[in-house]
């Protein structure tokens, strides 16, 4: 069971960084870009805003997940002590980066920004040289076996959901 103090580091860490990712630059980008017509209609306020609040939901489930499965936050500094492999990490290994991703293809259809939908691409391209680099070899280091059979059951990015089913 998490503990107050990892949730209140959590909602800290949350407020910072995602919070910063997702709402602050997306806004300041929005702001010196021009709005695309072509996202200007009730469907796509629709896409935009069920992305962004599916890709809420999916952050606060994984980062709950850290907190109430391994006693850790999504802080690197701060990382759960046990391998997560529950809830949605049985579908794909990096849910919490396609959280913010879903989000962040909400606002950029919410603001019609192609400014925005560079910036989710740039903040994509990050994350993956960042779990290609840092995170995939130190969990490789401090898992072991674990971590291994993991990477040979669950994907990285795509969820194979059909396989899952059968079982």
């Amino acid at each position: 069971m998490s503990s107050p103090p990892t949730l209140l580091k959590t909602a800290v860490f949350t407020v910072l960084v995602p919070g910063t990712v997702v709402v602050a630059i997306p806004r300041a980008l929005a702001r010196y870009d021009r709005e695309s017509p072509s996202l200007d209609s009730r469907a796509a306020r629709l896409v935009g805003d069920v992305s962004f609040a599916v890709g809420s939901l999916l952050y606060l489930h994984t980062a709950f997940r850290f907190a109430s499965e391994g006693d850790g936050t999504p802080a690197p500094r701060d990382e759960p002590d046990d391998l997560v492999t529950g809830g949605v990490y049985r579908y794909t290994r990096n849910p919490m980066y396609i959280g913010v991703l879903l989000c962040l293809i909400g606002q950029a259809v919410r603001y019609r920004s192609l400014h925005v939908c560079w910036w989710g691409v740039v903040c994509w391209l990050g994350f993956h040289r960042r779990i290609l680099e840092y995170e995939e070899p130190h969990l490789r280091e401090k898992h072991g076996d674990a971590y291994e059979e993991y990477c040979e059951r669950v994907p990285r990015w795509v969820p194979r959901v059909l396989e899952y089913r059968s079982h």
